[in-house]
């Protein structure tokens, strides 16, 4: 077997059954699960009836490039998401399709990393575990860069050493972040650019919360907003990656794109095609009015506005908590242990939340997840403010 595979870490969600294995929570207490960041909330009746009626396409093999509709309404959307104007993204030559973000975060570094080369890919810290897996399997080392309190939640490139920049292939970077929630701006990604171009190396954008946001004034900006911006207007060195997942709570239907670079694209779309990770024509079907929808996702975004609305002040009293800007985790310093406090609110009231140092790797200053946990808004409303309440009385048990 590959050698390599003895590196990777064992999954975030597997560490907490791990940590939860043997204990045994209060019976009259139902489970509410926070931990995964897997949206809950129905699924839009656009996507389900696009499923009903191509449901007989299964008998086909479906082309790795997509459908040409569904290439273009991903498009289009980004091109009215983001007001990059009309024709700025070729659905022939700059979408390819994917089967959810997380696939495709993996295997672009597959194909984008030269082995040969003691490569590094630079990612945040704390991070979504894809981004370290997909660089170890690749071939390269992973360098965290801390994003903590101190640096706004978001990675501190000015702190990367020139030698580090001069190592990198790969750049990950994630807008909304995750765990944290923490909207990258335009001045923060055009420097990114800028060291981009000055070490050649190539910018990987995970852009799959961008459509959920806090308030409706500030939502999170992209990748290729500021290409355009800076007058590149064939994204050269930039890939984004947008998923249906979280902006239309279909996590099941395993949908998203990736955007950018042609010669990106086309060398992406060259290693797809011997992947043998073509999306089923009933699933581009349902993507393709999804994309086509946005009436769905700006009521998708409430329903969270809504749980925040709702939580925050039964846990903000106990524990320091604040609104994210992005996304929908709460991302709380629970100043002291993480996996005690995980294992013990399990213990107590039977909710799962996860531990922050699962999240991370250690760093100058340790781990940055370490004390922390992160909660996952995903239920329905009610369930979210039960999960809060009995948080609360957790705390409160224990002070």
């Amino acid at each position: 077997m590959n050698p390599r595979l003895a590196r990777l870490h064992a999954y975030p969600f597997e560490r907490l059954a791990r940590l939860t294995a043997g204990v045994q929570p209060p019976s009259e207490l139902a489970h509410i699960a926070m931990s995964i960041g897997e949206p809950r909330h129905a699924p839009p009746r656009v996507v389900l009836e696009a499923l009903e009626r191509n449901h007989r396409r299964l008998d086909s093999y479906p082309a790795t490039a997509g459908m040409p509709e569904l290439r273009a309404a991903a498009a289009h959307w980004l091109e009215r998401r983001f007001a990059l104007g009309a024709a700025a993204v070729d659905p022939r030559t700059m979408v390819l399709p994917v089967n959810g973000t997380r696939e495709a975060l993996f295997a672009f570094a597959q194909a984008a990393i030269d082995s040969g080369d003691d490569p590094l890919v630079v990612m945040p810290n704390p991070f979504y575990q894809i981004y370290e897996g997909a660089a170890l399997l690749a071939g390269a080392e992973p360098y965290f860069v801390d994003a903590t309190p101190a640096t706004g939640s978001v990675p501190d490139l000015a702190s990367v050493p020139e030698s580090v920049w001069q190592r990198c292939q790969l750049l990950y970077l994630c807008n909304p972040g995750n765990p944290g929630g923490a909207l990258l701006t335009p001045s923060y990604l055009e420097e990114a650019l800028r060291l981009a171009d000055r070490h050649d190396f190539l910018l990987a954008a995970d852009e799959c919360y961008a459509e959920i946001y806090s308030e409706e004034t500030e939502a999170p900006s992209s990748l290729l907003q500021v290409c355009l911006a800076t007058g590149r207007k064939t994204f050269n060195r930039c890939i984004v990656f947008h998923s249906l997942s979280k902006r239309s709570s279909v996590p099941g239907l395993r949908s998203g794109f990736v955007a950018g670079d042609p010669q990106l694209i086309a060398s992406f779309l060259l290693y797809r095609t011997y992947h043998g990770s073509a999306m089923p024509l009933p699933t581009q079907a349902a993507s393709i009015a999804a994309w086509n929808d946005d009436a769905h996702v700006a009521a998708n975004r409430r329903l969270y506005q809504q749980k925040f609305a709702r939580v925050l002040p039964i846990l903000a009293p106990v524990m320091d908590v604040a609104r994210p800007a992005g996304g929908f985790y709460l991302w709380p310093d629970i100043g002291g242990d993480d996996e005690a406090f995980t294992q013990q609110l399990y213990a107590a009231q039977n909710v799962t939340v996860l531990p922050g140092s699962y999240l991370g790797r250690p760093g100058v200053r340790g781990n940055p997840g370490s004390g922390r946990v992160r909660i996952s808004l995903v239920p329905d409303v009610d369930t979210c403010v039960a999960a809060a309440e009995r948080i609360r009385d957790f705390i409160n048990s224990h002070a």
